[in-house]
């Protein structure tokens, strides 16, 4: 541990999704543990560590970014790459100048053991380990960061899409144990957490470490958890996501009616290439008896434009399949190479031009199905969870159905659950 007279600063960087918060959020409470003191990313700190994502190249590009951002800030401090980016490409990050330490996926648990090891002379320093060797499981959560609470149950993925590259950055899929995810919500509850977002790489395939359960036992369980007034499901695939699970929210207490299923393409022939475990009709029938149990659902969606072998024709079924379902909003993400991926085989390749055209087309469509859910309820009272965070003297907070409401800033409503007429 740090002694308090040569106390130690960490800040802390996430690139990606919602597991990545909390994880880091994780990382910082135990570098806390060790006597570290928790600096802001943008204030002078004796660490820097970011955790990376590698989904797209933007992400890549924006560690070489922020590390060229520290030199310039700090160039006496440690920096220090770990996450997903770190796991697929090391010895590319090592490289990097202003990189001190690049940890892999078994080791970013262990950082402050790494950071006792390491000195500023030391360059690219990697700790790593071959992707089937990671078999662990490390509950994780993000905490004080935001008013939600990101609550990782599962991690790591045994489906191998054609153009995913997180089975090579986070390994198998492993679970927690389903009581210990319950303790877990437990202690949130008893810190004052009004709602956990569970995150997982593939959420639906959580399987209890011990053998108690599968999902739909999980989300049962947690249910019953006092406390906790609101649970959303981050995503889940639609293969996964079963008539059990949506007929249980449906009535549930806590868990909310919001669900987010990735599709990625409306064409079947292109789910195929991508090699996902479902058709388009599995994903609309779905998405029917959500909407038919619960009218006033939320349902987002994931989907790669510009994926190889996407035609014309492809695309437009795809943007013809978006506009009938009944969802309310679309994550759209241009897809883009990664390396050792089975996508690279495939041919045509689209070209960018059309790739950012196509995205620009569904964000539109996106824009245009969130306006007219929302309008749907515009008279009605629903209940809305308040963050904390000021800005502009401004707050905000999500209704049950993810329809974000912003207020005059207002003390007393921070962390609270207010009825609110839209």
């Amino acid at each position: 541990m740090v002694g308090e007279e040569t106390k130690k600063s960490v800040a802390f960087h996430t690139l990606g999704c919602k597991l990545n918060f909390s994880e880091t959020s994780t990382m910082g409470r135990m570098m806390e543990a060790e006597g570290f003191a928790k600096a802001a990313f943008d204030d002078m700190a004796d660490v820097y560590v970011i955790n990376t994502c590698s989904v797209t190249d933007n992400a890549d590009k924006e560690c070489r970014q922020l590390v060229r951002r520290i030199q310039r800030l700090a160039p006496e401090s440690l920096v220090v790459i770990t996450g997903c980016y770190a796991q697929l490409k090391p010895k590319e990050i090592a490289a990097i100048p202003g990189v001190n330490l690049v940890l892999g996926a078994a080791e970013k648990f262990n950082l402050a053991k790494h950071i006792a090891e390491l000195s500023k002379g030391d360059s690219g320093k990697i700790s790593s380990c071959d992707i089937e060797a990671v078999q662990g499981f490390v509950s994780s959560w993000s905490q004080n960061d935001r008013t939600r609470t990101f609550l990782k149950v599962q991690d790591g993925c045994d489906y191998n899409c054609s153009f995913c590259t997180i089975p090579m950055a986070r390994g198998k899929s492993r679970s927690d144990n389903l009581n210990n995810v319950v303790a877990n919500a437990t202690k949130l509850a008893a810190e004052g957490v009004k709602e956990i977002v569970l995150t997982g790489v593939n959420l639906g395939d959580f399987r209890s470490a011990d053998g108690d359960g599968d999902f739909f036992e999980l989300v049962k369980a947690l249910d019953g958890v006092a406390g906790i007034a609101r649970y959303r499901i981050s995503s889940c695939e639609p293969n996964l996501l079963t008539n059990d699970i949506v007929n249980f929210v449906a009535q549930s207490r806590a868990f909310m009616p919001h669900f987010h299923v990735p599709l990625q393409s409306g064409s079947n022939k292109i789910l195929g290439l991508m090699r996902r475990r479902y058709r388009r009709e599995l994903y609309a029938d779905r998405v029917a008896t959500i909407k038919s149990l619960m009218p006033h659902a939320c349902i987002g969606a994931d989907v790669i434009v510009g994926f190889p072998g996407e035609t014309d024709e492809d695309f437009k079924e795809t943007f013809d399949f978006l506009h009938l379902l009944d969802l309310s909003y679309l994550h759209v993400f241009t897809y883009s190479e990664r390396a050792n991926t089975r996508a690279l085989e495939i041919t045509p390749v689209v070209p960018m031009a059309v790739r950012h055209e196509r995205n620009k087309a569904l964000r539109n469509l996106s824009y245009m199905k969130m306006q007219y859910f929302t309008t749907q309820f515009y008279g009605q009272a629903r209940p809305v969870l308040f963050e904390g965070f000021e800005k502009n003297g401004m707050m905000e907070g999500y209704t049950d159905n993810y329809i974000r409401v912003q207020t005059p800033h207002r003390p007393e409503w921070a962390n609270a659950i207010v009825d609110w007429t839209l």
